[in-house]
């Protein structure tokens, strides 16, 4: 019984961060677009694209984090996500650098999944 609860967190995160990280490249493609299309200061392009990361990874902890231990698989789908889309987008864009902001994403998603998917348990247990 314990096997099928651990296999089951397992494929609950692993389909919370699928779901991020598909939230997450649709914004970018959205935003992207919107940027070719209007006059938009470059010091807006961090603010969006964090925010649209957290979306993402709070709508990801949320759809699917099911029955216990909301935080830590929050936490996780928010830790995996954050190490797919940076080595997805640093691939795209071809530069693996600034590794102190990518341990502040760490924490930044950490927290908002972990927060997202204690939320999302226990609204369900009700």
């Amino acid at each position: 019984m314990q096997n099928e609860s651990v296999g089951n967190g397992i494929f609950q995160v692993v389909k919370g961060v699928g779901l991020a990280l598909g939230l997450s490249f649709l914004g970018a493609i959205i935003f992207a677009s919107i940027l070719t299309a209007a006059p938009i200061k470059s010091s807006v392009i961090y603010p969006v694209n964090q925010t649209i990361k957290v979306l993402a990874v709070c709508i990801g902890a949320f759809s699917f984090v099911r029955e216990e231990k909301g935080l830590l698989k929050g936490i996780a789908v928010g830790v995996l996500f954050t190490a797919l889309s940076y080595l997805a987008f640093s691939a795209i864009g071809g530069d693996f650098s600034l590794l102190w902001l990518i341990l502040a994403e760490f924490a930044l998603a950490a927290f908002a999944g972990g927060v997202f998917g204690a939320i999302a348990v226990n609204l369900r247990t009700r």
